[in-house]
């Protein structure tokens, strides 16, 4: 069985709708420019349904301990661009050999609270895999269906006071919770397949 969407469909809708960019925080906080970054967005097929890959960071890390996030990191002074960051950092993470991504789009730019401009960048990946978990920095690697995702009873968004941006935060799945950065890009790629 397939997916509902081709990865052909996926790729047309990630190149023809408007790529939004976001900032959690607002820009004059900042007295440097932002750092660039980029993450990968792993698409599965799972026996004819899609999943979204996660890693949860270790507290050994030094930005975003402990939390859900999409494999990546800062952008290195050798790096051609943002989809060679996303692909590097995910071999550095997870072990997943570049030559196996099949890269479908970008998103727009996410500016995060730690000052990163992160570019996330979608991509297939092979399902099942063996990864080789870089353990200083993942702490668990796991899957979430995009049909979960999508369901609105599934998530909820509220109002920092300090920065009066909103933050999306899903319920736990599998005992992990999926909020913050990555929450709003996983919301930016349903919205950018028309989902909500």
């Amino acid at each position: 069985m397939s997916p509902a969407l081709t990865e052909a469909q996926i790729a047309a809708c990630l190149r023809e709708r408007p790529k939004i960019s976001y900032s959690e925080t607002p820009f004059e906080q900042f007295t440097g420019p932002p750092r660039p970054a980029a993450v990968l967005v792993p698409l599965i097929d799972w026996d004819g349904e899609w999943h979204l890959l996660f890693t949860r960071r270790t507290d050994l890390v030094d930005h975003h301990k402990g939390q859900v996030s999409f494999p990546g990191g800062a952008t290195d002074p050798g790096d051609a661009s943002a989809e060679h960051t996303a692909l590097r950092e995910a071999e550095e993470e997870i072990g997943l050999g570049s030559a196996e991504v099949r890269v479908l789009g970008h998103m727009g730019e996410y500016l995060t609270v730690t000052n990163f401009r992160v570019t996330p960048v979608v991509g297939v990946i092979p399902w099942p895999y063996c990864f080789k978990i870089h353990t200083l920095e993942v702490g668990r690697v796991f899957t979430i269906p995009l049909a979960w995702l999508r369901d609105p009873t599934n998530r909820q968004e509220f109002t920092r006071q300090e920065t009066g941006r909103g933050v999306v935060t899903y319920l736990p799945y599998d005992g992990e919770l999926l909020w913050g950065a990555t929450a709003r890009m996983t919301v930016s790629f349903l919205s950018a397949l028309g989902w909500v």
